[in-house]
């Protein structure tokens, strides 16, 4: 024990990493966009309502581009991203309030251009060839389900808009070649999602600007395949998980030449447009992005010799990289960093960071810093998580208690937790929590047999991970088993809701627009995600009988442990009524239960304030729950049946 620390039970540390901080001061950092010298980026601000702002970093420091109040944030597939585009200084994108296509000129204000309510746009690229946006629609003008495709943009803003390629289910990608000859684009159908099965087409494009002589280049069933790209020299490259992995490879006449196999991902689940991982430097090199085991690393690849150069970074999160005259840009951060824009010079590997996702500086002193945890799970499996333990300076507990540990499942749930800095979690562990934030199987980053391993076993395997963490740590005698919590959003949520259903190990819980009712998921949810629970449950409604067995809220008699619901009231993956019914029936049963909702709310929470309440409301919910007393002054939420 430090001298200046003080005694004090967990959940009761004073922390200076308060919710106040995490909602004001944190910065999304997206989509990053290079146009000639100049650094584009997007950034959601919950300080004025999570409004998507774009940002330039021009003759050495950032300012913004776009004007409030708009907002750029588009809709395609409800999950967006790849929302702006920028060509020659002309900054086009996609407005979140209808959705219109934009194009902001310098010295002008934004003006639309295009003119058709009920449709969106999103991934667009610039054809200097036709002064044309190519870009992915989504037709929600028709009744029924919504027509996604390729389209052209005039961008001369006269609203012109022509379908180029239609056909399948779902579109992304479109990539046009540097001599604006030739286009790649990604494409799939129901019932797959983008990371089970996709294709790369590859047409030409005519003199009138059309495409010709389409052809499948790679991908099928069982292939899924990520960003293509022209080097500068015109040869088409893609990432493809035919080999288990995400790995990279290169399209010839003859085949496909496989650029640098390893057991690593270059890879990512297509939740949203506008992802990257690898970029040219040059007609011979190309700079890349890879995960293994949990961490993200940078390299160079010798498009000649395929030798592979791995550059060594404090970083262990990279994403959204582009490469240009000798720099590579792109979001990263670490353990002990905030993500940030990053741009490096890749002859000398020194970086400057050009914008944080927050002002504030803290102390490492209030930093827990994760370790990576491999354990035995169900079935003679493994699983993986990041262990953070309680981290306070100015603080230590009695020495005869143990730590509450709050155990956290990933949405997606194709997805993957990170160990990069999160103040979220940080919020916790500087207060005297543990944390486990779990990668169990079904996650990214691991080869696409774990990712597969939550086929059919949704609210099973995902359950048996956390729980299995939990014990492990029960059993190296570093947290308390009588004060176990269990916390998840969305997919993580229905992980959240199946544990206490199925299981009886968490002490404590909360929900974020969680899943509890999977018929109602696969009736009523939107088209990019309305086929997701055909691999991950069954086929609905042919296996009836598995969408009741697995849904929470039918096995409400079986919960005996207290929740606080947290709810988006204009969601449209998880709408309201799913959370509802799930309160109103535990209210029932007499089990402790609060509910939080939030007006002008969709999937997430966006809005400073928003933010700020859910985690001074769950801090309180587990202080009643577990009977300590917060250093903070929280405003106190209704629990019921307490």
């Amino acid at each position: 024990m430090k001298a200046e620390q003080k005694i004090a039970p967990y959940g009761s540390w004073l922390s200076p990493i308060s919710a106040d901080l995490i909602a004001e001061n944190s910065l999304s950092l997206g989509q990053i966009v290079l146009d000639g010298q100049d650094i584009y980026w997007s950034e959601m601000r919950p300080a004025e309502g999570g409004r998507n702002t774009i940002m330039r970093w021009r003759r050495g420091a950032p300012e913004e581009v776009l004007p409030a109040p708009f907002n750029a944030r588009t809709r395609v597939n409800e999950y967006g991203g790849g929302a702006f585009t920028v060509a020659e200084g002309v900054v086009y994108f996609s407005h979140d309030n209808d959705q219109r296509l934009h194009r902001l000129m310098p010295g002008h204000p934004p003006q639309p251009i295009t003119s058709e309510a009920g449709r969106r746009y999103a991934d667009g690229v610039y054809d200097r060839r036709f002064n044309r946006i190519i870009c992915v629609s989504e037709d929600h003008r028709a009744s029924g389900e919504p027509v996604t495709s390729i389209v052209e943009v005039d961008g001369t803003g006269m609203g012109q808009v022509r379908t180029l390629v239609s056909g399948h289910d779902f579109y992304a990608a479109p990539k046009i070649s540097p001599d604006g000859l030739r286009m790649a684009w990604l494409a799939w159908n129901h019932p797959d999602m983008p990371w089970d099965s996709t294709e790369l087409w590859l047409a030409d494009v005519a003199a009138d600007g059309s495409l010709m002589n389409r052809r499948r280049v790679a991908g099928g069933r069982e292939e899924s395949i990520f960003q293509p790209a022209f080097s500068p020299g015109g040869e088409l490259y893609f990432v493809s998980d035919r080999s288990q992995w995400w790995n990279l490879y290169r399209a010839h006449e003859q085949g496909m030449e496989a650029m640098a196999p390893m057991e690593a991902e270059f890879g990512l689940p297509q939740w949203v447009f506008g992802m990257s991982t690898y970029a040219f430097d040059s007609e011979k090199r190309m700079v890349c992005s890879f995960n293994r085991e949990g961490t993200w690393h940078l390299a160079t690849l010798d498009l000649d010799s395929r030798h592979f150069n791995h550059i060594e970074t404090p970083f262990t999160d990279i994403h959204g990289l582009v490469v240009s005259h000798g720099r590579a840009v792109f979001v990263a951060a670490s353990p002990t960093l905030l993500p940030a824009v990053v741009r490096m010079d890749l002859a000398t590997s020194r970086y400057e960071i050009l914008r944080s996702s927050s002002t504030t500086v803290i102390d490492t002193g209030y930093l827990s810093v994760p370790r990576s945890l491999s354990f035995p799970t169900a079935n003679g499996m493994t699983a993986h998580a990041f262990y953070y333990p309680p981290e306070n300076r100015d603080f230590q507990a009695p020495a005869d208690e143990k730590t509450p540990l709050l155990v956290m499942g990933h949405g997606g749930p194709t997805s993957a937790a990170s160990n990069s800095l999160s103040l979220k979690i940080q919020y916790w562990t500087s207060r005297g929590f543990a944390v486990l934030d779990v990668n169990y199987r079904g996650s990214t980053g691991y080869g696409r047999d774990y990712r597969s391993q939550l086929n059919g076993q949704w609210g099973i395997a995902d359950v048996e991970d956390c729980i299995a963490g939990a014990r492990h740590l029960i059993q190296l005698g570093v947290v308390d088993e009588k004060r176990l919590c269990i916390r998840g959003g969305s997919a993580g949520g229905y992980t959240t809701l199946c544990a206490l259903a199925f299981h009886d190990c968490f002490r404590a819980a909360s929900v974020y627009y969680g899943v509890s009712d999977l018929e109602a998921l696969a009736r009523d949810t939107h088209k990019f995600e309305s086929h997701y629970l055909d691999r991950l449950i069954g086929p609905y409604p042919a296996r009836r009988d598995l969408y009741r067995k697995r849904s929470p809220i039918h096995h409400v008699d079986r919960v005996s442990c207290p929740v606080i619901f947290f709810q988006g009231l204009e969601d449209k993956v998880v709408p309201p009524d799913q959370t509802e019914k799930m309160v109103f029936d535990l209210r029932r049963k007499g089990i402790p239960v609060a509910y939080v909702p939030f007006a002008g709310e969709s999937h997430g929470l966006r809005r400073a304030e928003n933010i700020k309440r859910s985690l001074e409301s769950e801090l309180y919910f587990y202080s009643r729950i577990f009977g300590f007393m917060p250093a903070d002054p929280l405003v106190p939420v209704a629990i019921e049946n307490l």
